[in-house]
């Protein structure tokens, strides 16, 4: 494979395609960020994680310009899911935030046409310990209760999720911060990860509507709704991972995170 060169204290640096890619589409050259985005691409690659993700949101840059691009197609447009953000949002080195009022932003990552029913996977990478009944990412319809959302941490202290199902599972958790996500491989489980850890729960699934996933809310009948103040340094949506693979989906994001001395 041919890597194209870049300039890193003095020494020439080999960077992945993908990686320069994103660089050059969100004009970043800053060496640390360099150096993170391109150990998060070659690593997803090394460990076959790279073709499960539809859409990757590093929020690297601490603009609204460099954080709208999708890692995995960094071109800017609805068709590549870069995000279009709305609302009152806080753009800076450690992440995005919203206002929990208007601000939020849309993937343009279709449901049911870009993604699957039962192999399905949704993430968001959390800052802040806030509990409130506010939603991270997702979406809902609220004919049947159908959807795929996570609220990191509840007023009452429990993380609500739901993957492809209708049931709204919780699980406790008093501590929103982490990388926290869902995953679906098949039609009668779904899985939520904090981290290292995965809790199984048995759920029937159920076709989602053509809706698209919104981030720092939820996509409620096709608008957006139930908006979070929590601080998002990383999102994605995929195919469903199995559990090894969500732990070594959590040790790579971590590791991206505290190069960029943003772990929690």
């Amino acid at each position: 494979m041919i890597f194209a060169p870049f300039a890193f204290q003095n020494q020439a640096v080999s960077l992945d395609p993908d990686a320069q890619a994103f660089l050059t589409a969100a004009g970043i050259t800053d060496p640390t960020i360099t150096s993170a985005i391109n150990t998060l691409v070659v690593d997803m690659k090394a460990q076959s994680l790279w073709t499960k993700m539809v859409a990757i949101y590093p929020f690297v840059g601490g603009t609204a310009t460099t954080h709208k691009y999708n890692l995995k197609n960094p071109a800017d447009t609805d068709a590549a899911f870069r995000l279009v953000f709305s609302g009152g949002i806080t753009h800076s080195s450690t992440g995005i935030v919203g206002n929990g009022t208007n601000g939020y932003y849309d993937t343009f990552v279709n449901a049911s046409t870009t993604l699957s029913q039962n192999n399905v996977s949704a993430h968001v990478y959390i800052r802040n310990n806030v509990a409130e009944e506010k939603v991270d990412i997702g979406f809902l319809r609220t004919s049947g209760l159908v959807g795929l959302q996570i609220n990191t941490r509840s007023s009452t202290d429990k993380i609500a999720y739901r993957c492809n199902n209708s049931g709204l599972v919780e699980v406790t958790n008093t501590d929103s911060r982490g990388f926290i996500g869902v995953s679906r491989l098949v039609s009668t489980q779904q899985v939520l990860s904090k981290n290292t850890t995965q809790t199984t729960q048995g759920s029937t699934s159920t076709t989602p509507p053509s809706y698209k996933i919104f981030g720092l809310c939820f996509n409620l009948n096709n608008a957006a709704n139930f908006f979070s103040t929590r601080e998002q340094a990383y999102s994605s949506l995929g195919t469903g991972l199995t559990d090894a693979e969500l732990d070594t989906y959590y040790t790579i994001v971590q590791a991206f995170q505290t190069t960029l001395g943003r772990q929690v």
